[in-house]
């Protein structure tokens, strides 16, 4: 009988390396991708604040507050206290024009002034808070070129709520 010799031999260990080009590529594309997409996420956040549980009645000028309130019927503009106007709706849209107008009058009247709440009743689309926000926030004015406007701020301090 023959014996079989058990030859072992002795594993070479090879070393191996790793090779990250392919990873550096996908960072050199995926960190101006992310970094672009965070700039433009910003640009679009409004900051919004909830109305004051602590507000009163309103009579020195000082502590004057823009109150809109939107109702199924119209609108309502008041200082907290006392209605100012009312805006009723036009062929079943909010009349944002004459909004925009008296809201114009009242920075006039009290230019130093920037918080205003906006008071919705429940059954009102989201659309039209964010129209009348936008009525509320500022104005574009037609400059001396042609197509080309320029905004100024009103109210820029804007509350949300629902309407009393």
């Amino acid at each position: 009988m023959a014996r079989k010799r058990h030859h072992y031999k002795r594993r070479v260990s090879t070393t191996y390396e790793i090779d990250v080009t392919t990873f550096l590529n996908l960072m050199v594309v995926l960190v101006p991708f992310l970094l672009i997409t965070a700039v433009f996420s910003r640009l679009t956040i409004v900051e919004l604040n909830l109305p004051s549980a602590a507000g009163g009645p309103t009579n020195n000028q000082d502590n004057f507050r823009v109150e809109v309130i939107v109702r199924e019927a119209g609108m309502e503009i008041s200082n907290g206290s006392a209605t100012i106007a009312s805006i009723p709706k036009k062929d079943e849209e909010y009349d944002l024009e004459s909004l925009s107008e008296l809201i114009v009058e009242l920075k006039r009247d009290y230019p130093d002034q920037e918080e205003a709440s906006v008071l919705m009743e429940p059954r009102i689309p989201y659309d039209y808070l964010i129209q009348v926000m936008d009525v509320v926030r500022s104005i574009e004015v037609p400059t001396d070129v042609e197509d080309e406007y320029e905004l100024y701020a009103l109210f820029s301090d804007i509350s949300v709520g629902d309407a009393p």
